[in-house]
């Protein structure tokens, strides 16, 4: 029970990360406007590296070639999403919420999945490694986050609205550690098939919706700002990579 208690309060740290866009939901829409195309590549570069430089070696760490089609199957589950909530939220062309503001939330939900299992199977094995695991997880959801939650907002949603969908699809963390915790003789395989699913999520998320939303703006000064946000997304990853345990 006590390692239960303390995946749980672990998992709370993480999850309540969801909820750092609160920082600026006091900005008025005008400066948020500013900042939210920022958001939204760094959101892109944030997804490009969590996908190729943390998920898909994850998943092909003595794995084999299922891996590869088990990212497919992830891209071609998120186009598939998206033609249907397209048909269900979408009228005459016109979407109240852009897609991919609900798609960013299915596959961040998956992503907390994962992290849910990841931090319950580490306390398992030992507190050390737990508290490592839920650091790195930690410094890893804090970039990611601001970019979730510039993106619903860029996709449509209000602010206060984007931090509640925000934090829900966090909570699915704890989903992750409670079947860890009682099935954790079982979990190993469902890890294996989530984790490069997730990953092909995130890359049709990025390559499909949120780049293309960064084409719209043509303007230099702006397409400059776009890519360094991209390509911070993308470090800052990387620089995860090289400090996770």
């Amino acid at each position: 029970m006590a390692d239960l208690i303390v995946i749980l309060a672990s998992v709370t740290v993480v999850s309540l990360l969801a909820l750092i866009g609160i920082l600026f939901v006091s900005l008025k829409e005008a400066i948020l406007g500013r900042i939210l195309t920022a958001f939204v590549g760094f959101a892109s570069g944030s997804l490009i590296g969590a996908a190729f430089l943390h998920l898909l070696p994850e998943a092909l760490d003595g794995a084999s070639q299922s891996v590869l089609q088990l990212v497919v199957t992830g891209i071609v589950f998120f186009f598939v999403m998206e033609k249907f909530l397209y048909w269900r939220h979408c009228h005459d062309g016109k979407c109240p919420v852009h897609i991919f503001a609900y798609l960013n939330l299915i596959g961040d939900g998956i992503h907390n999945f994962i992290d849910g299992i990841t931090i319950a199977a580490s306390f398992l094995i030992s507190y050390s490694l737990g508290f490592a695991t839920t650091l790195a997880v930690i410094f890893h959801e804090i970039p990611q986050e601001l970019g979730d939650f510039g993106v619903l907002v860029y996709g449509g949603l209000g602010k206060k609205k984007a931090l509640t969908y925000n934090f829900i699809s966090a909570l699915t963390a704890f989903v992750g550690a409670l079947i860890t915790y009682f099935l954790a003789s079982y979990i190993q395989g469902l890890a294996q098939f989530l984790v490069p699913f997730a990953a092909g999520g995130f890359i049709y998320i990025a390559a499909t919706d949120l780049m293309p939303e960064l084409h719209k703006e043509t303007q230099a000064k702006e397409s400059i700002i776009q890519l360094l946000a991209i390509l911070m997304g993308i470090g800052l990853m990387s620089t995860l990579k090289i400090f996770s345990p």
